[in-house]
C-alpha cells in the first residue's frame, strides 16, 4: 500500500494508528478511535488498555485535526505516563508530520499540532485555550474545580473531551456524568472482557485485594467507600420531593 493510501486509511479509520503502530487493537478500541462523539466517558478496568487507545487517539487528532491536544491527569507522574503512549506510538509510525520540538511533556509537530501532558491543577491549565482535543486520565479522581476550567478550552473550536478512568465510589462530577448526565458517548470495559488479563491472575488478585478494591478496579463498579454507615442508594431512595419542609 502507497504511502498517500495508508495515510488516508488511517484518516478515515483511526483504528489504523494503533495497527501501524504495531498494535493489534481490541474491538472496543477500534469502536473508541472511529467515533466520531465529541464527548467520551471511558470506564475501564486496569491493564484494559485504556492508555493505550488514548494514546493513539491522541496522536491521531494531531495528525488529522491539527491544533492542541491536552493529556491532563490528577498528578504529573500519570500525565506524563498518558504522554509517553502518545510519544511511542506516534514514534512507530511511519509518514507523519515531522516533529519539531520534543521534551519530557511536549511534543511540536511541523503542521502546528502540540501534545502537551499536565498535571490536573486548575492553575496549570489557566493559561491554554483553543484546545481541540482534551483526554483526562483517571478522571474520577479529577476535582469539579478543573472540570470548570477545562470546558471553556473547548468553546470555539467545538473539540473533542475524553474521560478515562476506574471508578472511585459514588462522588464526584465523573460519577455524576456516567449516571445522570446527557450528551455523553459512554465504554465500560471490565477485566472480564479484556483478552490479555489471564481469568486464573484475576481469581487470585480478587483473593489479595478484596472483594470491595477489586468490584471498583476490575468490574468498573461504584462501590461506597467500606467508612459509610448508609449506602448511598439507601440515601437516595430516602429522598423525595414529594414532603413539604418543616421550615423555610
Amino acid at each position: 500500500m502507497s504511502a498517500l493510501a495508508n495515510d488516508l486509511l488511517r484518516a478515515l479509520d483511526h483504528a489504523q494508528v494503533m495497527r501501524d503502530a504495531g498494535m493489534d487493537p481490541d474491538p472496543w478500541q477500534e469502536k473508541v478511535l472511529r467515533s466520531d462523539a465529541r464527548r467520551m466517558l471511558l470506564l475501564c478496568s486496569r491493564q484494559s488498555g485504556k492508555s493505550t487507545t488514548c494514546g493513539a487517539l491522541a496522536c491521531a487528532s494531531a495528525i488529522y485535526d491539527p491544533g492542541l491536544v491536552l493529556l491532563i491527569a490528577p498528578a504529573q507522574r500519570q500525565s506524563q505516563e498518558l504522554f509517553r503512549k502518545a510519544v511511542q506510538t506516534y514514534h512507530a509510525l511511519e509518514d507523519v508530520p515531522r516533529i519539531v520540538n520534543e521534551s519530557a511533556m511536549r511534543m511540536e509537530l511541523a503542521n502546528g499540532s502540540r501534545i502537551i501532558a499536565l498535571p490536573g491543577t486548575e492553575g496549570t491549565i489557566r493559561g491554554y485555550s483553543a484546545a481541540k482535543t482534551i483526554i483526562v486520565d483517571e478522571a474520577s479522581r479529577v476535582d469539579d474545580a478543573l472540570m470548570a476550567g477545562v470546558r471553556p478550552m473547548l468553546a470555539t473550536t467545538q473539540g473533542r473531551f475524553v474521560a478515562l478512568t476506574t471508578p472511585y465510589g459514588k462522588r464526584g462530577w465523573f460519577y455524576e456524568s456516567w449516571a445522570h448526565g446527557e450528551g455523553w458517548e459512554r465504554t465500560m470495559v471490565t477485566a472480564d472482557q479484556c483478552p490479555r488479563i489471564d481469568p486464573v491472575w484475576l481469581r487470585q488478585e480478587r483473593e489479595l485485594i478484596g472483594d470491595w478494591q477489586f468490584r471498583q478496579e476490575y468490574q468498573c463498579e461504584f462501590v461506597d467507600t467500606d467508612e459509610q454507615f448508609f449506602s448511598s442508594d439507601l440515601i437516595e431512595a430516602a429522598l423525595t420531593d414529594e414532603v413539604e419542609t418543616l421550615w423555610n
